[in-house]
């Protein structure tokens, strides 16, 4: 939609220059002609106010609202680093066989000339999600941290890891991927048998362990809730110290071999708080649906915005009630 309303944009602008223009019979100015009369540049802008004015005027307020709000910073320029190149992908995958090149994809998805273009589109997009964090932690209470902290914080611990992958080509028929499935976890109970025999986890994980870690012994260092993917953490602080997984522990990467080596005091309710506001802040993103509308819908609420135009009011009016209440 917005490649449409761009494009529109710019035939209005070269028809109602200072150039002369042609008339419709009742003096409007027109876009285009045919023997019925032709279409008017106020019958295109209304069609077009009513279609796609509304997503468009959103990203421009947000835009002027969020670069006033926030500064760049390496996680903004990181985050739309990864996001360009996720969208490279992403035309490589599916839509080289559909355009020319990625140049006419860029144009046809984003109506932009050059990848430059999408550090804007994917700077709002991180502006915006700062914005509904921002607005989520705004929402919790202190009794809301110090009952986390008194029943589900947990301190940091150190861990060591052996990583056992399934391994198959990317053609591989369904039988064959089952069957690295069963290599991959059959390898991971052998390697748990020979630490129940002693063996040295340092050394097993050198020998096996498919994570770049297996050159330190498997050592992965300190972590904290919400680092690891919810299956190898939750395995990991079950644990005590030095006491190891005596079965294989399934995630997306693979099966793992959990060593728990280290467990660290639990920090102060001062020294934690904001790493329980940041995490009671994901819990209420995550559960409410409507939260990005809601807290984008504050935003500019908050900035005095106010729509002069009755159709456009009445379009976000309409928007707000179906999206944020």
């Amino acid at each position: 939609m917005k490649k449409v309303l761009i494009s529109t944009l710019a035939v209005l602008l070269l028809l109602t220059g200072c150039r002369k223009t042609p008339k419709l019979q009742n003096g409007q100015e027109k876009v285009v002609s045919f023997k019925e009369g032709g279409i008017s540049v106020e019958e295109l802008y209304d069609e077009m106010k009513s279609q796609y004015a509304l997503n468009i005027l959103l990203e421009m307020i947000d835009t002027k609202i969020l670069n006033e709000k926030y500064e760049t910073t390496d996680a903004e320029k990181e985050y739309i680093e990864n996001q360009k190149q996720n969208d490279q992908t992403y035309y490589s995958l599916l839509y080289s066989g559909t355009y020319q090149n990625y140049e006419t994809y860029l144009k046809a998805r984003y109506n932009i000339d050059s990848k430059a273009g999408l550090d804007d589109i994917f700077k709002l997009s991180y502006r915006r999600e700062q914005a509904v964090k921002d607005y989520a932690k705004g929402l919790i209470s202190e009794s809301e941290i110090k009952e986390y902290y008194e029943k589900d914080y947990t301190p940091d611990i150190e861990a060591s890891h052996i990583l056992i992958t399934a391994d198959y080509s990317d053609d591989a028929t369904e039988e064959e991927k089952q069957e690295a499935e069963t290599k991959a976890l059959n390898t991971a109970k052998e390697v748990i048998e020979k630490l129940n025999k002693g063996g040295d986890f340092a050394e097993l994980a050198k020998e096996y362990s498919k994570d770049g870690s297996s050159e330190n012994g498997g050592a992965i260092g300190r972590f904290g809730h919400g680092d690891m993917v919810s299956e190898f953490e939750e395995a990991a602080y079950k644990l005590k110290v030095n006491e190891y997984t005596k079965e294989p522990v399934k995630t997306r990467f693979g099966y793992h071999i959990i060593l728990k080596t280290k467990e660290y005091e639990k920090d102060s309710l001062e020294s934690a708080k904001e790493e329980i506001i940041d995490t009671l802040a994901k819990e209420k993103v995550n559960a409410d649906s409507k939260i990005n509308y809601k807290a984008l819908v504050e935003l500019r609420k908050d900035n005095g915005v106010e729509f002069e135009d009755t159709a456009l009011k009445e379009q976000y009016e309409n928007y707000v009630y179906n999206y944020a209440e």
